[in-house]
């Protein structure tokens, strides 16, 4: 696994945990300029030999170099079988056994699967209770979202064969520069998603973006700073009371405990350790359900992107003609 983090000392330790006993062998970790304690955290895990921690000092958040470099260390140093590249806030949950089980039964010739992201929401912050404990609803697609700027859009993190020649794109959505082959349909794997965890932690989040990304992401938090109402920005991300009973009842919203029991279960020594069964048939049933929304909004984005290839092209050719007209009418002038 790699692992890209800055300041998640709130999570990172879970983030760990889980992984290292759902079947991941070794993280390659680099950390980000944290101030908040995650480097202590990743530093105690490179002494004990799960984690192979690197450094980046610089503040243009460039993911797609970052994870690229660790990727590729995965393949070369480390002679890895498979690579899933996740952040702190993210957690792979295989379905029907660990990660090793599900990435194996992936037939010889395919070489890349597509993960769907679970989004949950942030909760009231609950005194001393854990994110986990408090965060247990989640966003259940029940339609394409044709907006790319809605972080609640149905789409995937991949998980491919090592390979060093590969380029991760920027949000570990996509592989370039590879002769991999994806296998569609197949979706083994969940990312469980934890964006923000608590007020505190959301603003500081937030605070970061604004900084170093400067409205290109994220512009409603931008404006909000620009305004000087970022926590208000940052309260109104809570989910509240009515929405999530509102939601729970209608279908929208599920509750969703897995992240949960799985860190109460790891926390426990009288238990053995963590388990994936088979999930009964009416949740097989509702997540074929969302997997066909994904399917449909990989449509919406491919139509999106014929679009905005059809209109370049004809700002091309309406260009092309008014030259080709500016050029006769100078003919006709000598």
């Amino acid at each position: 696994m790699t692992l890209l983090a800055r300041d998640e000392a709130d999570v990172v330790g879970a983030h760990l945990e889980f992984h290292l006993n759902a079947g991941v062998d070794m993280v390659v970790a680099m950390d980000n300029r944290s101030e908040d304690g995650t480097s202590q955290i990743l530093e105690s895990y490179a002494r004990a030999g799960h984690v192979q921690l690197l450094r980046e000092e610089s503040d243009t958040f460039d993911q797609s170099t970052w994870v690229t470099q660790m990727s590729r260390l995965a393949a070369t140093d480390l002679a890895a079988d498979w690579v899933l590249h996740s952040d702190a806030d993210e957690f792979w949950w295989p379905r029907g056994g660990d990660l090793k089980e599900v990435l194996a039964a992936t037939p010889p010739r395919y070489g890349v699967l597509r993960a769907p992201i679970r989004h949950f929401f942030l909760s009231a912050d609950g005194g001393k209770d854990s994110f986990a404990e408090r965060m247990v609803v989640r966003a259940r697609p029940t339609a394409p979202v044709n907006q790319p700027e809605n972080p609640l859009r149905p789409n995937t993190h991949i998980v491919h064969r090592a390979d060093r020649g590969a380029v991760v794109t920027a949000g570990n959505h996509a592989l370039r520069g590879t002769a991999l082959v994806p296998l569609p349909g197949w979706h083994p794997i969940e990312v469980l998603h934890f964006p923000l965890r608590s007020l505190e932690q959301a603003r500081r989040k937030y605070e970061n973006w604004v900084r170093v990304r400067a409205g290109r992401e994220y512009p409603d938090a931008f404006e909000a700073s620009r305004r000087g109402d970022l926590d208000g920005f940052v309260r109104s991300k809570l989910l509240d009371p009515e929405v999530r009973a509102r939601g729970l009842a209608e279908g929208s919203l599920v509750e969703d405990t897995r992240l949960r029991d799985a860190l109460r279960t790891l926390a426990d020594p009288d238990k053995d350790g963590l388990t994936f069964p088979h999930s009964p048939p009416a949740e097989e049933a509702a997540y074929a359900a969302e997997i066909a929304v994904l399917a449909e909004a990989d449509a919406v984005r491919l139509q999106r992107r014929l679009d905005e290839v059809e209109a370049r092209i004809a700002a091309l050719e309406g260009g092309l003609a008014a030259q080709a007209r500016r050029s006769l009418a100078r003919v006709l002038q000598r």
